[in-house]
């Protein structure tokens, strides 16, 4: 089993530290929300039902919601906004480059549910019924908040050309 966890967080560990980033827009929660995933996976039966990969972007969906709702996250939000700090932490290259591209930067300004949207449908690839079942929210309410985050970012992205958005 030992080798098998440690191929599974190869093949997983960076998408899931990014989607878990785009959740939480911390890159030390994030990581600490991919490392939960993989405790609670190895310590769980998993019955192999379905994609690892959709299986294991649940779990990481669910512990980012979770940890947005605690109190530790409302007030670090509420220090950075009565103190903002100017020094840059250090940040990985990757998380970087993702935020200095203008698409990373225009989604991560979208409301969560928008964002979550854009990202298990165009990142992570998901049909608007996986999707759906992965939110626990009807079919319908996810192509609204398609439509709806496809709206924001257009005046975001005028002159990136993203394919998805010229042609809607």
């Amino acid at each position: 089993m030992n080798g098998i966890l440690e191929k599974i967080i190869d093949d997983h560990a960076e998408h899931l530290l990014r989607l878990a980033y785009f959740y939480v827009k911390d890159r030390h929660m994030a990581e600490d929300i991919v490392q939960e995933v993989f405790i609670k996976f190895s310590s769980q039966e998993y019955e192999e039902r379905g994609l690892l990969r959709a299986y294991l972007t649940t779990l990481t969906i669910n512990k980012s919601k979770d940890y947005l709702k605690t109190w530790h996250y409302k007030k670090f939000i509420l220090q950075e906004k009565l103190f903002p700090v100017r020094a840059k932490s250090h940040r990985d290259a990757l998380i970087e480059a993702e935020e200095r591209s203008q698409i990373g930067a225009a989604i991560l300004k979208l409301p969560l549910q928008s964002r979550e949207a854009i990202l298990l449908y165009y990142f992570e690839e998901m049909k608007i019924a996986e999707i759906a079942s992965v939110l626990k929210i009807p079919e319908n309410t996810v192509k609204t908040r398609l439509r709806r985050a496809r709206e924001a970012l257009k005046p975001h992205l005028k002159q990136e050309e993203w394919e998805v958005l010229v042609h809607e």
